[in-house]
């Protein structure tokens, strides 16, 4: 309706309303007439205000705010109704038993003849015939698709059947794992804090053979250890949390759970940073580097780690940048910086990196940036009697094996799409790491001659 179209009608109820009344003078009318527009202008803007309100009252409540600190009733209401859930889909799981069985289902209604080697394969008819008898709590697993992704070129369009019970298998342990950890999500938001990760971890020591010999005053450097790795590859924006999907779709669960194994092989043992004798190798180093004994590396003490070819540029950044304590690092920041050594060519260790040379904090490194750090290595060649390169020659270098997208200046999405990032890194921070760069055409023409001999 318009204005105009308001307007005339208003006039004609305040004259029917004045003939009716036919007391009132002109200014009264008038009065009148600005009474009904406000009475009929408040009631058209409620209808218009109310109507979207009544629609919405269908809309059911998608987010339920956390509890506030001090309403402890509600807080034990929500881990009560969160633990019951949990139970729920605990009891969905298929036991150790109902697995037995579903293995006697499979191998009873296999479909002959055999693979090679004997395999025992299923066509889709006998499939069908697996899930009726296996019952609601194995149903899951046998639909069309997961036939389908498991078929591969057998003629008789079969799948094999220890293929499709590792598959269920996995799936049982991905569940159960994600219940587990959901225990220690007390805020029931899907991630795990730090304190809540430790938690987890000191629990499990006890189930895992491998650590049994661990002395119990080691147990909380063993924890520490072991959750940096998570946080440092699972939380590179240091958010202080890490998403349980994200946990378990990294491989770092596997490798603690893998020391389960009694017989796990010393070699990859010596391969697994949760094994005891990784966690034993990175302390000690630690306690080797703290001259002190105060628990904590200043930046000389740090300066002799490895082969102590770290430059001076470098470890000022290094301490600049980091969490210190009165000018030290502490442990947690100590394992993080052995991570980023020990990995640096994943991009988590880039970024770790990428940090500490990103001097103004910019998000890129310039040809002055690439000059600021190359002078550390100039110092270090020079206290070792040997002629450094042209300044010009290695920035023209670094910008070759980049290839950045702008000419002028290397982002980390750069470093990390060229996959040299890691030499770039070593050329910058490490004298160790320049020489074996500068002699790499001399290292490979070696390799002929040692293959001779």
């Amino acid at each position: 309706m318009s204005s105009n179209d308001l307007k005339s009608r208003l006039s004609r109820l305040a004259q029917s309303t004045a003939a009716k009344r036919p007391l009132l003078t002109p200014a009264q009318a008038l009065e009148e007439e600005a009474r009904l527009f406000k009475e009929r202008y408040q009631a058209l803007a409620g209808e218009s205000a109310t109507a979207p309100n009544a629609a919405n009252l269908a809309i059911p409540t998608f987010y339920q705010p956390q509890p506030k600190e001090d309403s402890l009733l509600q807080k034990k209401l929500r881990e009560e109704a969160r633990a019951l859930f949990l139970q729920r889909k605990t009891k969905q799981l298929l036991d150790n038993n109902e697995l037995q069985g579903l293995w006697y289902l499979l191998g009873a209604h296999r479909t002959p003849p055999d693979g090679p080697e004997a395999e025992q394969l299923i066509n889709y008819t006998d499939f069908l015939k697996v899930r009726q008898a296996a019952g609601p709590k194995c149903a899951p697993f046998f639909r069309p698709r997961v036939f389908a992704k498991l078929l591969q070129d057998d003629p008789y369009g079969r799948i094999n059947i220890m293929s499709l019970f590792n598959y269920i298998m996995k799936k049982v342990w991905l569940h159960q794992t994600r219940i587990g950890l959901s225990l220690y999500d007390f805020s029931g938001q899907g991630y795990l804090r730090e304190t809540d990760l430790e938690n987890y971890i000191t629990e499990l020591i006890p189930t895992l053979p491998q650590l049994s010999k661990l002395e119990k005053l080691f147990h909380s450097f063993y924890v520490c250890t072991a959750v940096r790795k998570f946080f440092f590859f699972l939380d590179p924006l240091r958010t202080g949390r890490i998403k349980i999907s994200d946990i378990l779709a990294s491989s770092f669960l596997d490798d603690l759970l893998e020391l389960r194994d009694e017989e796990l092989s010393e070699a990859a043992q010596s391969s697994n940073w949760f094994s005891a004798l990784n966690a034993l190798r990175v302390y000690g180093t630690f306690l080797n580097l703290d001259k002190d004994e105060n628990g904590m590396l200043s930046k000389s003490e740090l300066a002799k780690y490895g082969t102590g070819t770290l430059t001076e540029v470098f470890l000022d950044r290094l301490f600049q940048e980091c969490l210190t304590y009165e000018g030290e690092l502490d442990y947690k920041s100590y394992l993080d910086f052995v991570l980023g050594m020990e990995n640096k060519a994943e991009p988590q260790s880039l970024q770790y990196f990428f940090r500490i040379l990103d001097i103004d904090g910019s998000g890129s490194l310039t040809v002055w940036t690439l000059n600021f750090f190359f002078r550390g290595i100039q110092q270090k060649l020079r206290e070792h009697g040997m002629e450094p390169p042209k300044l010009s020659d290695l920035q023209n270098e670094i910008f070759d094996m980049v290839r950045p997208a702008d000419p002028y200046k290397i982002t980390l999405d750069d470093l990390v799409r060229c996959g040299q990032g890691d030499t770039v890194v070593n050329i910058l921070i490490d004298l160790n790491g320049f020489w074996s760069y500068e002699s790499r055409e001399m290292i490979v023409a070696d390799v002929p001659e040692e293959a001779e001999l």
